[in-house]
């Protein structure tokens, strides 16, 4: 149940206080917290932060004993994904991404875990992870567990966003087949194409750590992460692979459209060559007779000859049709 709180109102930034006791939610104000952590009754502290300012961080480092190079960390955003352990707490950055106005947008999810509380902070292009609360808090008995289980739900909601992103690269890359094989050369298409690879390559920079960083979470860190937790995370470790094998195999499928296009347009600049050089040759057999009967020389034998001009005339014809059917043969026409 939750208990409203009138005084101290909230930062607009923070979006989530809460002590969790025995899978149930009670809301707090951030000055409460350091109260909550002074009794050890099995409760621990989640708070949700959206582009925080520098002072309420600090207000967190307080409040929780944060590490100064993880408070650093939180203050730039852009970090790489990443796992950091400093002594009984880790810091987590994360990468989320969602597609805004037909492009690919990137933000970021740090996250502090100690043994009784979590703290995450989002950065950009990211979903608000109420879904995520309302989902653990509907599970209590998972909830028991502590902090770690709530990192996985939110864990497992970034990963699972993933998802549908692959699927409409998929049907992108799929709806422009018919363009890349059409007759007509487009450069709209090889422009889409390479904005769809650099797009793939960004999302899998984001997902490859994150395979790291869940290996960690299921083997190490028994500190923080029970043993109950590790197969949740290792769950969300094979979605990740998923996640990574298709970018893989999308990206790979990218590459060859590329090069298929620009295969396609290189064969059909061939055969335009080709027709020119066919025609081209068509017409130097008539003007290399014209040229050489066209000199005004005194004592040439045929100009006398009363028929002369007609059997060049047919001379000529009989040689460019014989060109044409040995070019026409050869698919040069």
């Amino acid at each position: 149940m939750n208990v409203p709180v009138a005084a101290n109102p909230m930062p607009a930034c923070v979006v989530n206080c809460a002590v969790y006791r025995g899978g149930r939610r009670e809301d707090i104000t951030l000055a409460e917290i350091s109260d909550v952590l002074a009794i050890d009754d099995g409760s621990f502290v989640w708070v949700g932060l959206y582009e925080p300012e520098e002072s309420l961080l600090d207000t967190l480092q307080e409040e929780f004993g944060l590490h100064d190079l993880a408070i650093e960390d939180a203050h730039h955003a852009h970090q790489r994904p990443k796992i950091e352990s400093y002594g009984n707490s880790l810091f987590i950055a994360l990468h989320t991404a969602q597609t805004i106005d037909g492009h690919l947008r990137f933000g970021e999810t740090q996250a502090f875990l100690g043994a009784r509380y979590l703290v995450t902070v989002r950065h950009g292009a990211s979903l608000s992870y109420a879904p995520v609360r309302a989902r653990v808090e509907r599970e209590p008995e998972l909830l028991a567990l502590g902090p770690a289980y709530a990192l996985y739900g939110v864990m497992d909601f970034v990963v699972d966003n993933y998802l549908p992103l692959v699927d409409e690269f998929r049907d992108e890359l799929n709806s422009l087949e018919q363009d890349i094989f059409a007759d007509e050369f487009s450069r709209d298409t090889i422009v889409k194409l390479y904005e769809l690879k650099r797009e793939m390559t960004q999302l899998r920079l984001a997902v490859v750590p994150l395979q790291d960083i869940l290996a960690q979470l299921t083997r190490m860190h028994g500190y923080l992460v029970p043993d109950e937790a590790r197969l949740y995370f290792r769950d969300v470790l094979d979605h990740a692979l998923r996640v990574n094998e298709a970018t893989d195999t999308l990206r790979e499928m990218m590459t060859a459209a590329m090069s298929v296009n620009l295969s396609l347009v290189t064969v059909r600049q061939g055969e335009v060559v080709k027709r020119l050089a066919g025609w081209a040759a068509l017409l130097a057999a008539p003007t290399l007779v014209a040229s050489w009967y066209g000199m005004n020389f005194v004592h040439m034998p045929e100009l006398p000859g009363r028929y002369s001009y007609y059997i060049v005339i047919g001379a000529t014809a009989a040689i460019c049709a014989g060109l044409f059917v040995a070019l026409r043969r050869a698919k040069w026409l």
